[in-house]
């Protein structure tokens, strides 16, 4: 928890009291339901929270606001932005009910009213969001391709509504297979945290 206080210090006792009951949560729903690698579950704060939350460190989500995360798999970025938002409306989906059973109990026990848990695809829903969030989903010419028939023409930000992507590998590559003139900025994890993990991971930030 050292890590989450100390690159963000705006949290409130509540909030990092919501963080904390995430790593007895994720162990013991791991143990029935595998939504997370039984390697990786011991840097559940790290690989999993920390990282979903950077992009709380290039996006200031409005109270009343509505993001979608695409692809929630066990929760995230999702549940980790909602908690750092919890005035901010989140949609979680993902096409796996199985992990959604997880997503749906965590959410419970921590009392989020801020996030709606559905079992869908992306073509199946009907309303608009403000932004989409999405974390080793697809490339980006697909996640563009799904979210944005899903975001609201009207804007409430100063940014743009569109997708923020946590990414990592050969990300120029795949801005070259988005549409022509699409809008793109790139920030490097390197710039916000200083551990390992983080050495070739980045935010793509793409204008709907």
């Amino acid at each position: 928890m050292e890590n989450i206080r100390r690159y963000f210090p705006t949290l409130s006792e509540k909030q990092l009291s919501q963080i904390e009951k995430l790593v007895p949560l994720y162990t013991e729903w791991n143990e029935k339901i595998n939504v997370i690698s039984r390697k990786d579950i011991g840097n559940l704060l790290e690989h999993h929270v920390q990282h979903s939350l950077a992009i709380k460190k290039v996006m200031n989500f409005k109270a009343g606001a509505s993001v979608l995360d695409l692809g929630t798999g066990g929760g995230f970025p999702g549940i980790p932005l909602a908690i750092a938002f919890p005035k901010t409306n989140f949609t979680l989906i993902d096409g796996t009910s199985k992990k959604l059973k997880v997503v749906q109990a965590v959410v419970d026990e921590l009392e989020l009213e801020n996030v709606t848990v559905l079992h869908k695809r992306a073509e199946e829903l009907k309303q608009r969001f403000d932004f989409v969030v999405t974390r080793a989903v697809a490339k980006l010419d697909k996640l563009m391709l799904w979210s944005q028939p899903l975001l609201k023409y009207k804007q409430i930000h100063g940014v743009p509504n569109g997708v923020f992507a946590l990414k990592g590998g050969r990300i120029k590559e795949e801005i070259k297979l988005l549409q022509k003139g699409a809008y793109t900025e790139v920030t490097h994890l390197t710039s916000m945290f200083a551990e390992q993990y983080f050495e070739e991971k980045c935010i793509v930030y793409v204008q709907g």
